[in-house]
């Protein structure tokens, strides 16, 4: 009988500011949908970081006939004894993990596969642009002095590249579309607790008299505020079901296409979205519980 009391109060409640109610579950929907979103790109970047930290490397290009580099001119092409000496030198460095010679035709054909979907790029190259290389892969990614220190302004070393520092932009880029979604989010987060604030405020005072007579009769502090409270929460979890739509939509259509344009084998599983989706739900309703219930502490003062 309590409980059927209480539904009927809470239904009520949602009737009567239907489009207050309305308006919570929107802004809800919207600032978990970002606030999912920014998670999914967090565990997308750190599961790219964790791939390409494995795999970065550092090139050092030799010289060439025709390399413009004043080293390269001053000194000729890297002779065998060039070649033998720094890869000795390279393997004995202690941040080194291994490194590989790369032949110039070796060096051409991996960059044919590489870039096999641009042809554009491929026939403004040819081979022999490309000189032969040491890849030396790095026990940590962010020792890249240590290799450039032992490198430079060697005989027969024409530059060093180093694929971190591509990378880190494209991360840094990553990270600012991450923390501006969040930022958004928290916002729109901070929104939606006014709104559901204001909305059982005007609940409250629409209902003065019913729960006034309850205080009469005697009726507990939890058992006045139940009502309100399962208001906002059913706000929360609407507008958190909503949001995983949209979450769902970021992770096929933002983030696998973002995984397909630079042929990175890395997708997130769907335990990883189950756990933002989750997430978003929870705080969807605690949000607007808690919101509900610190609103209701100063309205139902009778």
């Amino acid at each position: 009988m309590r409980a059927q009391f209480v539904l009927s109060e809470m239904w009520i409640g949602l009737r009567r500011n239907l489009t207050m109610t309305i308006a919570v579950i929107i802004t809800v929907a919207i600032s978990l949908a970002l606030f999912g979103s920014g998670l999914l790109v967090q565990q997308q970047i750190s599961h790219m970081r964790q791939f390409w930290d494995e795999r970065v490397s550092v090139t050092v290009y030799m010289c060439t006939d025709v390399s413009p580099s004043k080293t390269c001119q001053e000194n000729g092409a890297a002779t065998n004894e060039d070649r033998e000496s720094l890869q000795a030198d390279l393997e004995a460095l202690p941040e080194v993990s291994s490194v590989k010679y790369v032949t110039a035709s070796e060096a051409w054909k991996d960059f044919q596969d590489r870039f096999s979907e641009n042809q554009a790029l491929t026939e403004a190259a040819q081979e022999g642009d490309i000189p032969d290389n040491f890849r030396v892969q790095l026990k940590d990614p962010n020792q890249f002095d240590a290799v450039l220190n032992a490198v430079e302004g060697r005989q027969g070393v024409d530059s060093v590249h180093n694929d971190q520092k591509v990378l880190d932009q494209f991360f840094e880029l990553l990270d600012g579309l991450k923390w501006a979604a969040l930022v958004v989010a928290f916002v729109q987060l901070g929104a939606a607790a006014l709104l559901i604030g204001n909305t059982i405020r005007l609940s409250a005072y629409s209902r003065r008299r019913e729960t006034g007579i309850m205080r009469l009769v005697g009726a507990s502090n939890f058992y006045i505020q139940l009502p309100f409270l399962l208001e906002g929460a059913i706000s929360g979890l609407i507008g958190g079901i909503i949001a995983s739509g949209f979450i769902v939509g970021a992770k096929f259509l933002l983030l696998d296409r973002i995984q397909s344009w630079f042929n990175f084998d890395i997708s997130l599983s769907g335990g990883s979205v189950a756990y933002v989706i989750g997430l978003s739900l929870i705080l969807g309703i605690l949000l607007c519980t808690i919101a509900s219930f610190l609103t209701l502490r100063r309205y139902l003062r009778v």
